[in-house]
């Protein structure tokens, strides 16, 4: 038994988010965490909000609500939203917390003892409208290598360019609108990335497995132009994590902050704090090496636009602590879900967000389509047609059309127990052995974390059941032979518990009702495929489910597409 630490990138906390954020990060993470615990392995999945930084603050101001207060509800919201999504968090933290600003504060000390932080005098820009510097993120423009109109002072959302403010054409301020914007100079600190390039490079070469997505974006960032370059890790801001060395003031960093982007990847390790202080668990053995940590297997979940922070900031700082930390091992990263033509886009408010969708149908219907279009190797795009599609070909015509079939024939033939019948012949040895093939497979890609060819898999597991039911026809056997029709009912009542058993990780809640609806706790896996498909005995009483998946009508489908083809409110 292996244990594994999964972590997911950190939804912003300023506001809901959108079905691309969802597929990106923490909805593959959960797959993974699902599945190897179907197997056995002990599992901690950790995620929190991101709550510092300009978004919390224009959210809070948007609100017309005190930073502190507006993060706060709006934690819980999403906690809710990823509760109903039946995303599995070991715990759901919160960057803000007090074990964030105590680690992160730490972090700073040690670096500055390994000579890894720079004092930089620089010029910034200072909005006079707003009477305040204008951290990058609070700065919109034009992006000078795509030429996106809503670019931000670090990063262009469109195309992930890296950028500072005075790269922008026609820079305005987030918070006003105003251009009367002017640059004068102001002090930060730097984290000297540049010092541990050849660690990164060394270390980053050791990832023989990781995507090439991954890989790409990582060794892009350090060898590119100048090469990988030193970062601001402070920011002129109220709301954050006060500058200090371990617990000592930093002179010359009054009334600063940590950037969000030096204190949000801690935060998963002080989340894990907040889990060990919740449950009173050991934190220290799923994150120091030198406390057990060194056979816990960590794997990353995010968008590529995060990739090079947790590639190459995050690691910097725990290569450059000095001590003995858990490095990540695997990093899973994806491109971008689009939406319908466009871009999905909390700040525009543009495509379907995690409640909107909610509204609208069970949250497996969406798990099943995102994940088994999960833009691995490329962008994919959602549209409504492709949803319906999915959905009613997958969810309803394969799996949900075999479970009412089966169910529905043994009430009306057998009653509702598992009959018992003859032996089985060659067709169910052929289905066995199917299966097995299958399964294995679709372990192998699991365990890959291969997401698209996951769902393929598993549901080619499912039409092999439908295909031996067709073929079988238990309904016409009975005519001739009610014994052997009974065998193929109890085959087919036993397939249930098996397909619910691999489709947990995918649609959690349509498993739990075939489960309750066979009766049973067994949630084994079917290591041995002949031995899973004997379960469930004879004479065991099962009941017959409600339907798992209705269909989506044209009518439905054209009002959801209406519905959302503007921006949310």
């Amino acid at each position: 038994m292996t244990r594994t630490l999964i972590t997911s990138a950190l939804p912003y906390i300023n506001g809901v988010k959108h079905l691309g954020n969802l597929v990106g990060s923490q909805l593959p993470a959960d797959l993974y965490a699902r599945y190897l615990r179907g197997r056995g392995n002990e599992v901690l999945f950790l995620c929190a909000t991101d709550e510092h930084g300009t978004p919390a603050e224009l959210a809070a101001a948007k609100a017309g609500k005190p930073v502190a207060e507006y993060c706060a509800e709006m934690h819980e919201v999403q906690a809710d939203i990823a509760r109903r999504f039946g995303l599995s968090f070991d715990h759901f933290g919160r960057s803000s917390s007090p074990q964030n600003h105590k680690l992160t504060q730490h972090f700073a000390g040690k670096l500055a003892e390994a000579g890894l932080i720079r004092e930089v005098s620089e010029k910034q820009v200072f909005s006079n409208a707003d009477g305040r510097f204008l951290p990058d993120r609070y700065i919109e423009g034009t992006c000078p290598n795509c030429g996106y109109d809503k670019a931000r002072g670090d990063q262009c959302e469109n195309c992930t360019k890296q950028l500072d403010p005075t790269d922008l054409i026609e820079p305005r301020s987030a918070i006003s609108g105003s251009t009367d914007l002017e640059v004068r100079e102001t002090k930060h600190l730097f984290l000297r990335q540049s010092a541990l390039r050849d660690d990164l490079d060394k270390w980053i070469d050791t990832k023989t497995d990781w995507p090439i997505l991954t890989v790409s974006i990582a060794k892009k960032w350090l060898h590119d132009g100048d090469g990988l370059q030193d970062r601001g890790i402070t920011r002129d801001l109220d709301w954050g994590i006060a500058v200090k060395k371990g617990e000592e003031d930093w002179p010359g960093m009054e009334g600063k902050v940590f950037y969000v982007w030096f204190d949000a990847p801690i935060e998963y390790i002080a989340c894990a704090e907040e889990w060990a202080e919740a449950t009173g668990n050991d934190w220290e053995r799923w994150w120091r090496t030198d406390k057990g940590a060194d056979d816990v297997r960590y794997v990353q979940f995010m968008g590529k636009d995060n990739v090079p922070f947790h590639t190459l900031g995050f690691p910097a700082t725990l290569l450059g602590s000095g001590e003995p930390w858990k490095m990540v091992d695997h990093l899973k990263s994806f491109n971008y879900l689009n939406y319908d033509g466009g871009q999905f886009s909390t700040s525009q408010g543009r495509g379907v967000f995690m409640d909107q969708a909610l509204e609208i149908l069970p949250s497996d219907y969406w798990r099943w389509w995102l994940l088994s279009h999960a833009p691995e190797s490329s962008d994919s795009e959602f549209t409504w047609e492709n949803f319906q599609s999915s959905v009613n070909k997958d969810l309803a015509d394969v799996l949900g059309n075999f479970v009412s079939r089966i169910t529905k024939f043994c009430r009306s033939k057998f009653g509702e127990t598992v009959p018992e019948g003859c032996e089985q012949g060659a067709p169910e040895a052929e289905l066995i052995a199917n299966l097995t093939t299958r399964i294995t497979a679709y372990q192998g890609f699991m365990d890959a974390m291969e997401v698209r060819k996951s769902a393929q898999e598993l549901r080619a597991i499912w039409v092999l059941g439908n295909e031996y039911l067709q073929a079988a026809a238990p309904w016409s056997t009975f005519k001739e032979d009610p014994e052997k029709a009974a065998m193929q009912v109890r085959l087919g009542l036993n397939l249930i518990r098996l397909y619910a058993v691999l489709s947990a990780p995918f649609i959690p809640d349509a498993a739990a009702r075939m489960l309750s609806s066979m009766n049973t706790l067994d949630t084994g896996w079917p290591d041995d495929v002949a031995s899973a498909l004997s379960a469930l005995p004879i004479g065991h009483e099962f009941s017959v489910p409600d339907v798992l998946f209705a269909k989506i009508s044209d009518e439905d489908r054209e009002d959801w597409q209406a519905r959302f083809s503007g921006t949310r409110s």
